[in-house]
């Protein structure tokens, strides 16, 4: 029989209220999912490395990177006491507060902090009111007869 492995729970590390954000941790993996993947760290609730998160390159499916049983290295990122998630990294050098700038750059967005990634709806409106293109300039036109 191949050698059977465990992970070693951190040492007084054993509820929500012990974790801290940029600790490195030891969990196994439980399940894997298609958007990530949920790793037991012995504190009672799971937390989820998200897809982002599993590796330095892009993973299209989290199962060619880990599976349940897998013993790895996570970073905790966010613990939301309130819901009782716990949002974990196996990228060991990204910093708590990374994630949302690390996401949106991932879809190809970059987000360079000057202007919000998606517009809000303010910014829409003055958009479509600005006439960017030929069919909004038409389409204003054609309401302004009425």
């Amino acid at each position: 029989r191949p050698e059977f492995k465990t992970a070693s729970f951190a040492e007084g590390v054993e509820t929500l209220n012990d974790l801290l954000p940029g600790m490195v941790l030891e969990g196994a993996v439980t399940n894997v999912t298609n958007f990530g993947a949920f790793v037991d760290i012995g504190v009672h609730q799971d937390g989820l490395v998200h897809i982002s998160s599993l590796s330095d390159r892009y993973v299209d499916d989290p199962h060619k990177v880990v599976k349940a049983g897998d013993i790895v290295k996570v970073k905790v990122l966010e613990v939301d006491l309130q819901r009782k998630r716990i949002a974990l990294t196996m990228r060991l050098d990204e910093q708590p507060g990374d994630t949302a700038s690390r996401r949106s750059a991932s879809s190809g967005q970059r987000n360079t902090g000057s202007r919000p990634a998606t517009p809000t709806p303010r910014a829409k409106q003055q958009q479509s009111s600005a006439g960017n293109s030929a069919m909004s300039d038409a389409l204003a036109a054609a309401f302004k007869k009425r």
